[in-house]
Order: structure tokens, then sequence, then C-alpha cells
């Protein structure tokens, strides 16, 4: 689905990325893990056009989104849920919903969706007009994954969701991410929590420096003696 070759990539003439390798498949998510600065959420932002790309290609069905705008990637079925809950709190969790819609034009269509997200997602009934300031953190991350769904997208890119959550909402955060892939949504993560990251993805692969460093499923990736010393404190 997702296929990015040998991708080049940074910001303000400094290179982050050198030559990235990467592959997301249908119905599959992908961890992201690596120390901080090594280009996780860099190649994030590259798939969204985000950073400087100066070299590589990035193929989504097949087709080249190197560089098309916003409401494009949208309209291919690419979302992007950026690192915090950037979400907007002197509006109330509705009308956050309904900015998600924005490029829907049909008005019966956006009600539908959002009763969709309300299905899947109660608590946001419950608060639905409620300021999203007045939510908690927990309940603001689900309230920015609402809004990320409501354009059905066919790949979802998320840059540290459960960043500033308790162990328990993270847990619950990962336990709605593997919902998500059961309704056939693929879904690239980069993820701070690397032992939960790995233990979630079907495929994970370890950046250091702006490169590959390891590739491989969850169960190679935690027995692999660099992750377990470097990343999981030889715990695992």
């Amino acid at each position: 689905m997702l296929h990015i070759k040998n991708l080049h990539a940074g910001y303000n003439g400094l290179e982050i990325l050198k030559g990235i390798n990467l592959k997301v498949g249908k119905k599959e998510i992908v961890a992201l893990v690596g120390p901080n600065g090594a280009g996780k959420s860099t190649v994030i932002k590259s798939i969204f056009n985000l950073a400087k790309i100066t070299g590589g290609y990035i193929f989504f069905n097949n087709k080249n989104i190197l560089g098309l705008k916003t409401h494009e990637l949208l309209k291919e079925g690419v979302c992007y849920l950026n690192q915090g809950r950037t979400i907007f709190g002197n509006l109330t969790v509705r009308e956050n919903l309904e900015l998600g819609a924005r490029l829907i034009k049909n008005k019966e269509e956006v009600k539908k969706r959002i009763s969709a997200i309300y299905k899947k997602f109660q608590i946001l009934k419950k608060r639905e007009n409620d300021f999203a300031y007045t939510l908690s953190g927990g309940q603001q991350q689900v309230l920015g994954l609402g809004r990320a769904l409501i354009t059905k997208p066919k790949i979802l890119l998320l840059d540290e969701p459960s960043l500033g959550l308790s162990p328990k909402l993270q847990k619950e955060l990962f336990l709605m991410i593997k919902k998500i892939k059961k309704d056939g949504i693929s879904i690239l993560i980069v993820e701070q929590n690397a032992k939960k990251a790995i233990e979630l993805a079907d495929r994970t692969y370890l950046l250091e420096d702006g490169k590959i460093a390891l590739e491989g499923s969850g169960g190679f990736i935690l027995k692999h003696k660099k992750i377990k010393e470097v990343y999981l404190g030889g715990r695992y």
C-alpha cells in the first residue's frame, strides 16, 4: 500500500533522513522506533508533505504522492494525526468532528459519519456538546482519532499518540488502534513507548541516525540484543 524508496529529507538544509526504505501493507500496523533525533517523525511528516524532501520516492497504492497538498492526500486516503492532542479546545466535540469532515460536501453523509464515530467512541457522544478543552487528556486523544477517522482513511499516520497519557490510558489507546486495524485501515505509528509499539505492530523498523538499522516482526525485534539492551533496558 505505502512504499517509501531511498527517501532523503530534512529541514532548513539539514538532512535528517538518509535513504529510508519502508513499506506498509494493507491492514497492517507498522511501528517506527528509535532514539530521539533518529528521524521517526520526519518519516511521517515527509509522507504528509511537511518536510523538505531532497531525494527518493513515496508511492501510495502505486501512485507517486510526493509533494501532494494536504487536501489531495486526504482524498487519496492518507490521514495524519500529529504529535500532541491537536484539538480545538474552544470548539465543542461535535464541532471538532465537523471540522474533520470539511471536505465532505454532502451534509447527510457528514451526519452519518459522525454517528459512526459516536458508535465507535461512545464517550464522544456523551460529551458532544462540551468544549474540547474540558475533556481529559485521554478523551482529547480519542477526539483526535475520531476526527481523523471521519475522512475514512486507507492509512493512518500516528505520531506519538500515547504522549502524555497515563499507563492505563496508553493501554486503552493501543486497544483502540488494534480495533482501527480490524476496520481495514493500515497504520504507520511513531511511538516513544518502544515495547508497546513493537508488541502492537505486525512489523517494526528501528531508525538510527536517519537510517533503517533493523527491520522485523514483533517477536524478532523484541528478542534482538540491541533492542533489549538499548531500548528495553535488558528487561524483556
